[in-house]
């Protein structure tokens, strides 16, 4: 597969752990699409509401302040950008502290109404022009196959054993996995996992979805598996 020569959206949905990000970033880097990162525009909102003193429990307000939310993404795979009220917080969001209470956004109806548009926006931007001339874009997060983008070319689910889950989120956060490392690790992956679940559903594939299952894979493999993906339905649309 020649690199650019794909005009489509790819959504990939899954749990914490299983390799959306990364997958995801890569395959649209040798697709020639965008890139986004609709976990980062979470991340960020929760960056936000913090930053702005918003009590993440009044979720009257938290909605009010991600309305408000001065967000800019960048969506180039080669170096996607994160940008709040001109300041970037590309390395802010990754913290354990945001990662920890990431959920209190994750779970309200009404910011999530509101990211799901801009998210939206932002694919049907990148489907009909922009950062990749139109080719398309490779979108990632918890609820992209059945509410962002239902419709996109190419839906994936991938997963993972929550073992490999939680081994793979501790060698990222802390180079090991370890006992300790997976114990500190299990509240970011299992129990968000469980609060996120309460609003949508990521763990099932729904009808027309492809479940890519990571977990004896490495990461090259897991690329290939979804480009593998995305040929089969590129030619089914020949």
């Amino acid at each position: 597969m020649e690199v650019g020569d794909v005009s489509t959206v790819v959504a990939v949905d899954g749990p914490s752990g299983s390799g959306k990000s990364s997958v995801s970033r890569e395959v649209a880097r040798r697709l020639g699409l965008a890139f986004l990162d609709t976990g980062a525009m979470y991340r960020a909102a929760t960056w936000w509401c913090l930053d702005q003193g918003v009590p993440l429990t009044d979720q009257v307000a938290v909605a009010q302040a991600v309305r408000d939310l001065p967000l800019v993404v960048g969506v180039d795979p080669d170096g996607p950008t994160v940008v709040v009220d001109g300041r970037d917080v590309g390395v802010a969001i990754r913290t354990t502290e945001i990662s920890s209470r990431v959920s209190a956004v994750a779970t309200n109806l009404e910011a999530r109404a509101e990211l799901g548009r801009r998210q939206r926006a932002v694919i049907e931007a990148e489907r009909t022009g922009g950062w990749s001339d139109g080719r398309g874009v490779v979108a990632e997060g918890r609820d992209i196959t059945t509410v962002v983008a239902p419709d996109a070319d190419v839906r994936v689910l991938l997963t993972a054993s929550e073992e490999a889950r939680l081994a793979r989120r501790a060698r990222e956060l802390h180079g090991t996995a370890d006992a300790a490392a997976l114990s500190a690790t299990r509240d970011q992956v299992v129990r968000r996992d469980a609060d996120d679940s309460t609003v949508v559903q990521f763990q099932v594939a729904a009808d027309g979805v492809v479940t890519v299952d990571s977990s004896d894979l490495d990461l090259e493999q897991t690329v290939e598996a979804v480009l593998d993906v995305v040929e089969r339905a590129r030619g089914a649309r020949a």
